[in-house]
């Protein structure tokens, strides 16, 4: 019986507690030690049968020694976190001693927190071993690609290695879901889709939001959710964005408590070795603040689709049309004359890290320019991926949403859904974006049917 009731006291719950978070300690110390002092009291007199356990009979000594060793107990953890601990400023550490005031406030019972933390822990180690058979096999890099990397715990930052990061950035209907997919079919791989989506459908070009996204996205490939609030309180609603991440969905369909925990999101995150993330509201000139992270060292594609193409299959969904930034063809092409000067500068500046890629050609030879692709990644062409290919570029299936496309006839559509008078208005608007892109104009009603839009482009 007495066995039975120390492992409901409040001494072994915060030992189990410490090992997963020391900032956890200061208000479950101060929670501690009150209990402490009530199962003291009612343990001590029920031992010695002296009273009765009112919580009021408890010696001074015991009192003062209780208090200073359980205080100097909490002082030993606070001390070993800042002598040993990631090196965060004391503004930092203040707002995660708020935040989790405010956890402990919310969740009332330490049992509650407890047992939400053995659900994550169990889930991870699940994942992580499901992550090490998926890839025990696989080619590392090691040394190719500049990428040094020759085993598992060189990527997974659960044990401070540094993934491999790949980073798309396009536009609505551009083509970025199918390329987003081909990646995605990479064992080992944690799928960030469209992180920027809680901002609504608006193209984020500088000030005043670049600075919020540029945090946001950091955040994320460094898989901290700690401070990403607002986001997953938006995926909550919109579960298709954790959808197209088939691990996290795997689990989060298997655990739905956690699914939207940051504790549980960061744990998940930090076990892949391989991070990839597709930008669709996001212009080149912020998104290049990426390429100058070092510590990121993500390695980006622009991904370009022909502008007629582009805004006929925006004219299938839902979203588009009530926003200038989704439906607006000038709009459209001057960010793809802004992006291709961005490009310019970037092939100079990081020819290793940056590319440009056209939806057309990827399409027209999806296996060839996919093996090239992963290499400037730093990927190995695994098996997954080529199933991908064979099962995803054959036919048309689905809807508009569907990434289930005869690859050859998928980008032009267009030459057939739109009128010639469209085109040429597109095309009025366009000019420059589509000679600097090698998107060649329809003459007339005959022309547009029958030629070939596509020719030759440089950087």
């Amino acid at each position: 019986m007495a066995n039975s009731k120390l492992l409901n006291t409040p001494a072994l719950k915060l030992s189990l507690l410490v090992v997963n978070d020391f900032y956890y300690m200061i208000p479950i110390c101060i929670k501690f030690l009150f209990q402490f002092f009530q199962f003291s009291t009612c343990h001590f007199c029920t031992v010695s049968k002296q009273i009765h356990c009112s919580g009021v009979a408890m010696s001074k000594r015991l009192r003062f020694y209780g208090f200073v060793g359980f205080g100097s107990l909490c002082f030993v953890f606070l001390f070993f976190d800042q002598r040993y601990g990631s090196p965060e400023t004391m503004k930092d550490q203040i707002q995660r001693l708020s935040a989790t005031g405010k956890f402990w406030e919310k969740t009332g019972e330490i049992d509650d927190s407890l047992a939400t933390l053995n659900e994550i822990q169990q889930v991870i180690d699940q994942q992580r071993r499901i992550i090490h058979d998926e890839i025990i096999h696989y080619q590392y890099p090691n040394g190719r690609y500049n990428i040094s990397a020759s085993e598992l715990e060189d990527l997974v930052m659960e044990n401070n290695g540094n993934p491999i990061r790949s980073v798309i950035v396009s536009t609505w209907r551009s083509g970025s879901t199918f390329l987003g997919d081909i990646l995605a079919a990479h064992p080992g791989l944690f799928y960030h889709y469209e992180p920027l989506s809680d901002f609504d459908i608006v193209q984020i070009r500088g000030p005043p939001l670049a600075s919020q996204v540029l945090t946001n996205i950091k955040a994320l490939l460094n898989c901290e959710y700690a401070d990403l609030d607002h986001y997953v309180e938006y995926v909550k609603n919109q579960s298709w964005i954790f959808r197209l991440n088939p691990p996290l969905w795997t689990q989060c369909q298997a655990h739905q408590s956690i699914c939207y925990n940051h504790r549980f999101l960061s744990g998940m995150c930090k076990l892949f070795p391989f991070q990839s993330m597709k930008l669709v509201r996001l212009r080149l000139r912020v998104a290049q603040e990426l390429l100058a992270d070092k510590k990121l060292a993500v390695r980006l594609i622009l991904l370009i689709r022909d502008p007629r193409g582009t805004l006929q299959s925006r004219r299938h969904t839902t979203f588009c049309q009530a926003s200038p930034d989704c439906s607006d063809a000038g709009l459209l092409c001057a960010d793809l004359t802004s992006d291709y000067n961005a490009a310019v500068e970037l092939q100079m500046k990081y020819p290793s890290r940056f590319r440009v890629l056209r939806y057309e050609d990827l399409t027209a030879e999806p296996y060839k320019h996919v093996k090239e692709l992963f290499q400037f990644y730093g990927l190995d062409f695994h098996p997954n991926v080529k199933k991908y290919l064979d099962t995803h570029t054959k036919s048309d299936v689905g809807n508009a949403y569907s990434t289930y496309r005869n690859s050859k006839t998928a980008p032009f559509h267009w030459r057939t859904d739109l009128e010639f008078e469209e085109v040429e208005e597109i095309q009025r608007n366009c000019f420059v974006a589509m000679k600097r892109w090698g998107y060649v104009p329809a003459l007339n009603i005959s022309h547009q049917k029958e030629f070939n839009p596509v020719t030759d482009y440089t950087i």
